[in-house]
Formats: C-alpha cells, sequence, structure tokens
C-alpha cells in the first residue's frame, strides 16, 4: 500500500504543485483586487470568501459573484483565473489517467490486492507456482475438492486463463516470478494456513529456487517440486524435499510395469490416473521385443526401467556414438521404414517414440503401425497444443509431461500412504494378487473414476471414533464403509492397506479393530468419501451406524443425514 501511494505522490508531484501556486494566486489577488460594496464604498474581499469562490470556479461548478456584484477589475481577475484553473486541472487529471494506464502501476495495484487477500485466507491452502498443463490440473482438482489455492505464475496469459476458467471457487493469483522470495512471502509461504508449497514450472532452476526458499523461510512446510534434469534431482533431494517428480522416470516405471506385470501396471494406473486404462487394455501382447526410439533423457530412463525387468530392447537413435554401447541400437530417426525393419518392427511387440520433435513421433509410430498392424505403440507429446493430434492419432499410450507430474502430484496429496501401498505391492506381491484387488476394484467402481483417501484415527480427523473408543466399544474396520442414510448399505470403497507404526496389512479385513493411532487408506468412489467423512467425525451418525438408532432424533440431524 506504501508503494503505490508513493508512486501516485511521486507521478503527481508537479501537477501538485501546480494546482497549488495556481490556487494560491488566485485567491491572493481576489484578496488585492478592489471590488464596491451595495453601497459604493471600496472594498476587499477577505481571505474565507477568496477561498470560497475560487474553489467552486476553479472546479466549473458554476458561480455567482460574492458577496457583492463584481467590479470590472475583479472580472478581469476572473477570467484569468477560470483559464488558469481549468488548465491546471486538465493537466493534474491528464497526468493522474496515465499514470492508471501504466504496467508498472497495475502491477502494483494488482499485488497490493493479491497479498491483502492471501492474509485474510483464513481455510488451509496451497501454494501453486507455475499454472502451465501441471499446474492447471492440479489447481483444477484441488478447487474440485473444496481445497483453497493460490498461485503465482510469470506469464500473464497463463493468469488470464486462470481468471477465465470456471472454476467452483475463487483463486487468489499474481503475474510475478516465483523465485523470489519476497513474492512467495506475499503468496503465503510463511502464513499459518499455508499446507504446502508446489514449484511446477518448466523452468529447473525456477523450481530448485522456489523450493530451497520454501524450506529456508518455513522448514516444516510440505514442499513438492517437478524437475527434468537428475542433476536438480539430486539437488532437491538434497536438501529435504518431501516429493520430487521426474516425469521421464515416472512414466518409464509405469511403461515398464505394462511391459512385465500388466496387472500391477493396471492397479497403479487407476489408483494414479482419474482417466484410468480400461481391464481389456491388460490382455494386449507385452512381453517380447521393444523398440524404443530416441535416447534423450526419457529413453535412457526407459531403458534402464526396462533392462531391470529383462525385456529385449533395440535402440533406435540418430546419434550413433549415444548409443554405442547398447547391444541393439541402430542408428537413425525412425521415421523411415528402413530404420524400423532393421531394428525388427515386425517381430517386435512395442514401440516407443521418444524423441523431443512431436511431428517424428507421431510419424514413427504411424510408419509401425504399417508394418505392423498389432504393435503396441507408445508415443512421446512435447506440446500441450499438440493434444488433438495425439488424441487422434490411435497411440495405445501418450506420454505428456504435464499430465504424469499432474497425476503423481495428487496421488501424493491425496495421502503419502500411496506411494507406500504401491511399493509394498511391488515388493511382496505378484501379478495374480495384483489381478485379484483390480477386479475388485472394477466391481466397486466400474468405469467411474477411482478415488483414494486416507484417515488417521485420532482426535484431529476421526473425533467420533475416539470419544466411542473412550466410552469402551469395540471398532470394527466395516465401520467405515456403513452407509450413514442407511445402515444395511455398503458404501462403494474398501480399505487398501493399514497401516500401525512399522506394521503394513495390506487390504484389511473389515472385521479388523482399529485403534487410536491407525493410518487407514481407503479406495472407492469420492461421493463414498464425503460420507465416511460424517461417520468419523459426527458421534450421532456412529451411533446410528453401531446401533441403528439415532442418538439425537431432532429435526436438523434428520434433515442433514436426509441430504448429505
Amino acid at each position: 500500500m506504501n508503494n503505490v501511494i508513493y508512486l501516485f505522490l511521486r507521478r503527481l508531484k508537479t501537477p501538485l504543485i501546480t494546482m497549488i501556486v495556481v490556487y494560491s494566486i488566485s485567491i491572493l489577488g481576489f484578496v488585492l483586487v478592489p471590488g464596491q460594496d451595495d453601497q459604493g464604498n471600496v472594498y476587499h474581499m477577505d481571505f474565507f470568501h477568496a477561498v470560497y469562490f475560487v474553489s467552486f470556479m476553479g472546479s466549473t461548478i458554476g458561480f455567482g459573484e460574492i458577496p457583492y456584484a463584481f467590479t470590472a477589475a475583479q472580472r478581469m481577475w476572473t477570467l484569468f483565473c477560470i483559464y488558469a484553473t481549468v488548465i491546471s486541472w486538465l493537466y493534474g487529471i491528464g497526468t493522474a489517467l496515465a499514470l492508471l494506464q501504466e504496467p508498472i502501476f497495475g502491477r502494483m495495484l494488482r499485488r497490493r490486492s493479491f497479498t491483502s487477500t492471501v492474509k485474510k485466507m483464513n481455510e488451509p491452502f496451497y501454494l501453486v507456482c507455475g499454472y502451465g498443463v501441471t499446474g492447471r490440473v492440479v489447481v483444477r482438482q484441488l478447487v474440485k475438492r473444496d481445497v483453497r489455492v493460490v498461485v503465482l505464475d510469470i506469464e500473464p496469459d497463463r493468469i488470464d486463463e486462470l481468471e477465465m476458467d470456471d472454476l467452483p471457487i475463487s483463486v487468489p493469483a499474481l503475474c510475478a516470478d516465483a523465485s523470489l522470495p519476497d513474492l512467495l512471502d506475499a503468496a503465503g509461504l510463511q502464513h499459518d494456513k499455508c499446507i504446502g508449497v508446489m514449484a511446477l514450472t518448466n523452468d529447473d532452476h525456477v523450481n530448485l529456487s522456489i523450493a530451497i526458499a520454501s524450506k529456508l523461510l518455513s522448514p516444516d512446510r510440505m514442499v513438492i517440486s517437478r524437475t527434468e534434469s537428475d542433476i536438480t534431482t539430486s539437488n532437491l533431494h538434497s536438501f529435504g524435499t518431501d516429493l520430487v517428480v521426474d516425469p521421464f522416470r515416472t512414466y518409464a516405471q509405469y511403461l515398464s510395469l505394462a511391459a512385465h506385470e500388466p496387472y500391477m501396471h493396471l492397479v497403479y494406473d487407476w489408483i494414479h490416473n482419474p482417466f484410468h486404462r480400461p481391464l481389456s487394455s491388460v490382455y494386449q501382447r507385452t512381453k517380447g521385443r521393444w523398440i524404443i526410439c530416441g535416447h534423450g533423457r526419457f529413453g535412457r530412463a526407459l531403458y534402464r526401467a526396462f533392462d531391470e525387468g529383462e525385456v529385449d530392447l533395440t535402440v533406435v537413435d540418430v546419434d550413433a556414438v549415444s548409443i554405442e554401447d547398447i547391444p541393439h541400437q541402430v542408428t537413425g530417426v525412425g521415421t523411415e521404414a528402413s530404420t524400423l525393419l532393421e531394428a525388427g518392427v515386425m517381430d517386435a511387440v512395442g514401440i516407443v517414440a521418444g524423441t523431443p520433435n512431436d511431428a517424428d513421433n507421431l510419424s514413427i509410430i504411424m510408419t509401425a503401425r504399417e508394418l505392423n498392424p498389432k504393435i503396441l505403440t507408445v508415443v512421446r507429446q512435447n506440446i500441450h497444443e499438440n493434444s488433438l493430434v495425439f488424441k487422434n492419432s490411435r497411440a495405445d499410450f501418450v506420454m505428456e509431461q504435464g499430465r504424469i507430474i499432474a497425476n503423481r502430484v495428487l496421488a501424493h496429496l491425496k495421502s503419502p500412504l500411496v506411494p507406500i501401498f504401491i511399493e509394498e505391492m511391488q515388493n511382496r506381491y505378484d501379478d495374480v494378487w495384483a489381478h485379484t484387488l483390480i477386479n475388485r476394484m472394477s466391481s466397486v467402481v466400474g468405469q467411474n473414476e477411482l478415488d483414494c483417501w486416507a484417515f488417521v484415527v485420532g482426535e484431529e480427523e476421526t473425533p467420533a471414533l475416539i470419544e466411542a473408543s473412550q466410552q469402551g466399544i469395540e471398532l470394527k474396520l466395516s465401520l467405515f464403509f456403513k452407509d450413514p442414510h442407511d445402515r444395511r448399505r455398503n458404501l462403494h470403497a474398501f480399505p487398501l492397506m493399514l497401516r500401525r507404526g512399522e506394521l503394513v496389512d495390506m487390504l484389511p479385513g473389515e472385521l479388523d479393530i482399529i485403534q487410536p493411532g491407525d493410518e487407514i487408506l481407503v479406495c472407492g468412489l469420492n461421493k463414498a468419501n464425503k460420507r465416511m467423512q460424517w461417520t468419523v467425525n459426527n458421534y450421532n451418525v456412529l451411533h446410528y451406524i453401531l446401533t441403528g438408532n439415532d442418538a439425537n432424533n431432532n429435526l436438523l440431524s434428520r434433515f442433514l443425514l436426509k441430504y448429505f
């Protein structure tokens, strides 16, 4: 606020001085120029009447001659004052309007309004730095769950897009460089309601600066960052960044699962991706030789992930030196049939078009399909604006960095238990176990989006359960899955994991006894989550689930249970 006033006064200094001088001279003139009263005597206007007359004359309101009719000398002075005051007013107004139209003044006003809005926020919120493809998906999903968000982005077009997006709740946003600590602070980094900071820009250096500033200014604040560099990844991990998402490694692991553990791949996909793949996709032939076109960062990450799964690989790259140590390699782009034939496309089960050029990638999969119509195609999309073309490319997998990062971030925000569940599943179980799990998921949600959420049994998240436990009531896991509208029906959800200290129980039974401190990961339809919140937070609802009787049968309780 002080900066805005200072700039305004500094720019209007000359016009204000001009107006003060003109008004002073005008007032002084009316005091000195002799007039005549109604008796014909010489009269000098006092300062009060002079100020009063110049005030309404200079603002062109219109005037009468006061307190007596003017003499010719007074009228001559009035003519001079009219033109002088009008010109000074026009000069001042013109300067003020020019200042209001200057970009810097507009930016300062927007920043002041933004800072004021953030300071007044009294609900938990996330600070999202970067509103590109990743940031937009993350913001939309969080707002959809009634979670407040604050956005910083250096591109004005993206801030304009945010303001035009039809979001159900208001999202404060500012066009600014998020790598500057003072701007992060103005955006609520040290606000007591800030849950965490997400560095989701396209610049690794900026993301690193945001993460460092966040950890220095608020060491306990959760920090999530994207990265596309091994060096930046190591740096981010070195000072305790809570989640570092490398889209190339993430997608490489995802695709590697599809190649050697298809059902486990589907479980991973259903948990992370809101637009999950159908069950029928698992019956595609994925075991055999794969061709990777492009040995850049994505190609190298994919090669490592596939190699760990003992998948036969052939790498195609235009740079012969970069692939000279690979046993099966072909020099070329992969857009021409001769190169793909040399790579063994006729017998391959899958091909990955992973070059940094979208046109080349589309050409690769089209050529490969002409030579081998049954081949599984994976294509890398580099530019978001090409989404329409890639959507109609009929590729089996489309790798778009922004959405991969967004899905990974959202899975972590749903619950930190999600990555623990995935790790336990991969380490302890096989594809047969995953097959059983994916069938159970399908029976619960069908083709709808599978959602995941978690509870920590305690005063903060489940006060009703704690109150019942203190009364000596034995609480079973099945309580979570009874419909608070009708306890005879089960919600469309089931438990994925129960963690009690160091003990992790995968797919726990619904008759298991829960204890304070237990962490429970659940999956199902999102509306089941909302109804579970009633059970674990409202003792009257829990009493109904336990006994079938309403603990409080007043009109308000019946209304809330009926409509929520």
